[in-house]
């Protein structure tokens, strides 16, 4: 099986069903750990509905969606800040297809698609709980720095010069 990844509408089917997957899988980790229980269907609905993802798209941002073996296994998207500030957002993949290379896969692609929208920097945060995103993003080069946004969930900031 091998890996691809391309750019996908954020509004595409494909970009839906990753990012309820995406957002389902962290809010039930976030409960889990802080409340013992799984995220409220109604309240998953309303986030996800909230933040459909038209920042991620031409010409200030790109969703990026990589296949395995053909079939959608998960995503990644920047989003240009400023015009030398990009931002790093829904890094996901299938628990199912995690250890095979598909993370640093996309999180490259993504490095790829800020430069083409002419960032030299790209940012992040993250939580604590995804301690597997951290080690991701540290690999990959990226810094642990001060936080640059306010983020109620936000609790690690990284960032990495793009050459």
């Amino acid at each position: 099986m091998t890996w691809t990844v391309a750019p996908e509408p954020y509004d595409s089917p494909v970009a839906a069903a990753l990012w309820r997957a995406y957002y389902t899988e962290v809010s039930d980790r976030w409960y889990l750990l802080h409340e013992g229980r799984r995220t409220d269907p109604d309240e998953l609905e309303r986030e996800i509905a909230k933040e459909p993802g038209a920042d991620l798209a031409p010409p200030r941002g790109q969703l990026l969606v990589a296949r395995y073996g053909g079939e959608p296994a998960g995503t990644a998207g920047v989003r240009l800040l400023d015009g030398t500030t990009a931002e790093l957002k829904r890094v996901f993949l299938h628990e199912s297809l995690r250890g095979k290379g598909g993370a640093a896969l996309l999180v490259r692609a993504a490095e790829d698609a800020a430069r083409a929208l002419g960032a030299r920097r790209m940012i992040l945060d993250t939580r604590g709980d995804l301690v597997e995103a951290r080690a991701l993003y540290a690999r990959l080069g990226y810094e642990e720095t001060e936080p640059h946004n306010d983020d109620e969930y936000a609790e690690h900031w990284f960032t990495k010069h793009l050459a």
